[in-house]
């Protein structure tokens, strides 16, 4: 990558904008400055005063090709029109000095109180304010609106009129948008002497306002940096995003979307396909899958998909050649190649879809009990790859291994951030473990201590949503029917996580809040179930039970399946249903590992349950 600078006119630039020589990579967003910052602007122009230097990229290289619009406000029929530049930094201003100086379109913008509001502008210099050097720049650019009236009291009484150019000449307003139009300055001149005479004080003041105002445009030159033709993708990512601080970061989705558009490709409506059948649209493809899966798709986000078409396409790269490491970095999806992509997308597609189907065993009844989105990625790619390959997944015990797997990531807590090089890990180790290789790192390095359970309260964390799965993958019964809480029933009956002892009887009876409001006071309880129970006491809402017609027995079975101790809810004993609860959930995190859970009877433990657990 090399890279020119150099200072260009602004006649030029605007010029090649309005050519359309000089156009937008199409991951540039609209323009979306207000008015207030448009005003700025023009005070840094006609004060002389620099505004930063532009950055360009040289169009038609090998290494990236971006499909390309036109700035806003430029002729549509330029569209044909190859760029020699596209423009990575400064678009709003050049969008703005286009539309302000060249346009004879109002400005679109914004109030800067209310951006969602459009307004449009024209934009005046006061001939008098600009020459006086007691009034303030800013004070002398003059916003008026495209009827180029201002009003007050509710548009009753008209302020300033602009609304001709007589108007313009009697209140001695300099309409920007004609400053490097020669043709339209000399006949708006012309009108101006015919007014006033060449030797009235009006002309001696635009002789003045042109030497000191006009000129300073007209010479006024920009800084451009340009990046040649064979920067590469990744680094024009990351340019784009060091220059782009004061807007919205670019999404590596937008970059890949860009370039599959310079191949006529349209990425953004192709994910809109899949994003549909993720949500129940059986349209997609068929791969005739069950609309269960349906809602726990539902945050999968288009970047998490890229990353794992990425992810198996370069695993399968390294199968053929196993020099190459696999990856799924940023720079890694920058160079997915659109052949690529369109080779193992349906695959990937599936991919998610199974991984939805394995999730539900699990027992991830929700999308609000996925412990992790990221986690999708390996997961939907590992099953991707051997739906197409090697089908070891049809084995319950490689199954079992995935599992395994899973849970570790889980529990470990192991992808709350950036994880790009555990899912490489991932894909490459758990297919060497199902071949009879060593275990994963990330089941080897996974671990989880005792005392965590207490500190996990929210959904906000990953293991507190996979200690109520894993209650729910046991296939529990409900409270007060003793009906099984399949996936169906889940749905239909609004369940919901909720405290066993509940918050009310906790707090009336000062019992220590970090136990009971903890995951080991709480499990999944359908709405009306939860409606029945109130604030009452266990003993309480127990006796409610057998009301609803069932038995000891049945009553027992029901809140055993929580891994709840029937006597303990009887007698209303909290501190001995505290630990015996959270040995049981140990005892249950412990198998989905395959491994100890660690510090069940250490100092602090003892110290924090009262007992070993």
């Amino acid at each position: 990558m090399a890279t020119k600078t150099n200072d260009t006119d602004l006649r030029i630039l605007l010029d090649n904008l309005e050519q359309g020589i000089i156009q937008l990579p199409e991951f540039q967003r609209d323009w979306v400055w207000d008015d207030k910052k448009i005003c700025k602007l023009i005070e840094s122009l006609t004060s002389g005063f620099p505004m930063g230097a532009l950055m360009f990229l040289e169009n038609g290289g090998d290494s990236v090709k971006f499909k390309y619009r036109l700035f806003t406000g430029v002729d549509k029929n330029r569209e044909s029109v190859i760029p020699n530049d596209l423009v990575l930094d400064g678009q709003q201003r050049l969008t703005t000095l286009y539309q302000v100086l060249k346009s004879k379109q109002p400005t679109e913008t914004r109030i800067e109180t209310n951006r969602d509001k459009k307004i449009n502008r024209f934009y005046y210099l006061d001939i008098c304010k600009c020459i006086n050097p007691n009034v303030d720049r800013l004070d002398a650019i003059i916003s008026v609106p495209e009827t180029r009236k201002l009003t007050t009291n509710i548009g009753r009484e008209i302020t300033l009129d602009l609304s001709t150019p007589e108007k313009e000449f009697e209140n001695m307003m300099f309409p920007l948008n004609i400053v490097f139009s020669s043709n339209e300055r000399e006949e708006w001149l012309l009108e101006l002497i015919s007014r006033y005479g060449r030797d009235s004080k009006e002309m001696e003041a635009y002789r003045q306002f042109k030497k000191e105002v006009l000129e300073k445009i007209e010479q006024y030159k920009i800084p451009v940096i340009q990046l040649t033709k064979d920067t590469s993708r990744e680094a024009v990512c990351q340019i784009f995003e060091n220059v782009n601080t004061g807007g919205e970061p670019l999404t590596v989705f937008e970059l890949v979307t860009a370039m599959f558009a310079a191949e006529k490709f349209d990425l953004r409506k192709d994910w809109e396909h899949i994003e549909n059948y993720f949500a129940g649209d059986d349209g997609y493809a068929p791969l005739g899958r069950s609309k269960k899966n349906n809602y726990l798709l539902w945050d999968v986000e288009e970047t998490n998909f890229l990353q794992a078409v990425t992810l198996l396409v370069s695993y399968q790269n390294s199968i053929k050649s196993p020099d190459l490491a696999v990856s799924c970095k940023k720079r890694d999806v920058l160079k997915l190649r659109l052949s690529d992509y369109l080779s193992v997308r349906d695959s990937v597609v599936k991919g998610f879809d199974d991984a939805a189907n394995f999730l539900i065993h699990q027992g991830v009844h929700s999308e609000y009990l996925i412990p992790y989105v990221s986690q999708y990625i390996p997961l939907a790619a590992i099953f991707a790859y051997d739906n197409t390959h090697n089908h070891l997944l049809s084995i319950q015990n490689n199954l079992d291994k995935l599992a395994r797997w899973y849970w570790c990531g889980v529990f470990g807590e192991l992808y709350g951030s950036a994880n790009e090089t555990r899912y490489a890990l991932d894909i490459v180790e758990f297919f060497n473990w199902i071949s009879g290789g060593e275990v994963p790192d990330t089941v080897s390095r996974a671990s989880f201590l005792a005392t965590r359970l207490l500190t996990l309260r929210t959904r906000n964390s990953a293991a507190y949503k996979g200690v109520l799965a894993l209650i729910l993958k046991q296939a529990p019964l409900d409270f007060m029917t003793a009906q099984q809480m399949s996936i169906a029933t889940y749905l239909d009956e609004e369940t919901d996580i909720h405290h066993i002892f509940p918050a009310h009887y906790c707090e009336e009876n000062k019992l220590p809040e970090k136990k009971w409001n903890s995951v080991i006071n709480k499990t999944c309880i359908y709405a009306s179930t939860n409606r029945s129970i109130g604030g009452r006491a266990p003993s309480e809402y127990i006796g409610t039970m057998s009301n609803k017609g069932l038995n000891q027995d049945s009553i027992d079975k029901a809140l055993a399946s929580h891994l709840l101790e029937p006597s303990l809810l009887r007698n209303d004993d909290f501190d001995a249903f505290i630990t015996d609860r959270a040995t049981k959930l140990l005892d249950c995190i412990a198998t989905a590992m395959g491994k100890p859970v660690s510090s069940r009877d250490s100092e602090e433990t003892i110290n924090e349950f009262g007992q070993a657990v």
